[in-house]
């Protein structure tokens, strides 16, 4: 079909919009509710998390790093703790592998159930958000039991963890857990025979393998496009230890990320009993060095999104002089262009809430001097400069 620029239509949704919480600007071009063309554009909560961690020593770095996202801040400290860890070869004690092996499996499962119910949301069903936030509680509440906190653990450290898994709390955890892999069930059944739900996710926002390689899709947003891309595959923490599969769809449409989401509540429920049945006795944290020596190193997770990517070089001192984060988002957001485009534009919420974004977690920036063509380093006092022009 051959449009008319006259008859195409410009519509802004954002920076700040009521189905997403966070600000980021879509431009999208639409015909008559068709969209043909969308212009993402990012970098409204710019917080400058790696210059900050380059002033910070490396413990402070963690609960630095632990606040780029409240939702998978587990799986940053781990990413993080990691990459110290390659910094200085520090091989970590196996009970903290598998320590942190469950809080990151119980940060996928909240931030799984946290999705379900803001999906239910977008589609207009608010009895699924309710539930699917109603029984995330249950795993809050094991976080807080583990940890002492909801969000922020601070269980991950170089070297280790910061706490124990006690045997008292066990019998709660593998409770919890059948729980869950029952009511993952139930939400498949919903999701998946519901008209009203099947109306508003099946054949909606679909790309496919193609482009979810040449956007460099990651996580449950490549799963859901037949591509096996999962980092809990290369062993680190104690996956390597237990029996699991990741769960695969196809068709790249929002009801495939509903697959491969739900499915993966059962998936990280039978890793957290696998790992308490399996978790050796012994020491949690191993003994890290204060100042690391000259060096550089990368460390990758599998967060809740997909691949969290770090890349740490140190100088010799107890500051590190480079941290740079790649978080999910980061990938998948160049997805949104080949899933918009000839849907409806009342399909969008929920199109862009299937990638599961979090924009706070990706924004960059870099200034550029056009007349010397190289990046430009800033502080705070020179936007303070262009704030008083």
């Amino acid at each position: 079909m051959v449009i008319s620029m006259k008859e195409v239509t410009t519509i802004p949704i954002g920076p700040q919009h009521p189905a997403l919480i966070e600000p980021e600007y879509l431009k999208v071009s639409v015909d008559g509710e068709t969209i043909v063309d969308v212009d993402i554009n990012l970098g409204y909560i710019h917080r400058g998390i790696e210059g900050l961690m380059q002033k910070k020593n490396y413990v402070q770095d963690i609960y630095v790093a632990e606040r780029v996202c409240g939702i998978c801040s587990g799986s940053h400290t781990v990413a993080y703790s990691q990459a110290v860890e390659n910094l200085i070869e520090l091989e970590i004690p196996e009970r903290a592998k598998y320590i942190r092996t469950i809080i990151l499996e119980l940060e996928r499962l909240h931030s799984h159930l946290l999705w379900a119910g803001v999906a239910g949301y977008e589609i207009g069903i608010d009895t699924i958000f309710m539930s699917a936030w109603k029984d995330r509680e249950y795993i809050m509440d094991l976080l807080e039991a583990i940890s002492g906190n909801r969000v922020n653990y601070g269980m991950s450290t170089i070297g280790g963890v910061r706490r124990d898994v006690s045997k008292d709390i066990v019998p709660k955890i593998e409770k919890v857990m059948g729980v869950i892999e029952k009511r993952a069930d139930y939400y498949a059944n919903v999701f998946l025979s519901d008209n009203v739900i099947l109306a508003r996710t099946k054949g909606i926002g679909r790309f496919g393998h193609t482009d979810a390689e040449k956007f460099s899709a990651v996580g449950p947003v490549a799963r859901a496009c037949g591509i096996e891309y999962d980092i809990r595959k290369d062993g680190y923490a104690a996956y390597g230890d237990v029996e699991w599969e990741p769960v695969m769809a196809r068709g790249g449409d929002v009801q495939a990320k509903v697959i491969v989401r739900l499915g993966e509540l059962k998936v990280s429920a039978s890793i957290i009993k696998q790992c308490l049945s399996k978790m050796p006795a012994g020491d949690i944290k191993a003994k890290a060095p204060v100042a690391i020596p000259e060096n550089e190193a990368v460390s990758r997770v599998e967060a809740p999104r997909g691949e969290l990517f770090y890349y740490a070089r140190s100088n010799g001192s107890d500051k590190p002089e480079r941290v740079r984060i790649r978080t999910p988002t980061y990938s998948n957001i160049l997805t949104l262009k080949p899933a918009l485009i000839g849907q409806q534009l009342a399909d969008l919420p929920i199109i862009v809430a299937a990638i599961d974004p979090c924009f706070a977690c990706t924004d960059r920036v870099a200034l550029v001097d056009t007349r010397k063509d190289e990046e430009k380093v800033v502080d705070a006092s020179y936007f303070r400069k262009i704030e008083r022009r």
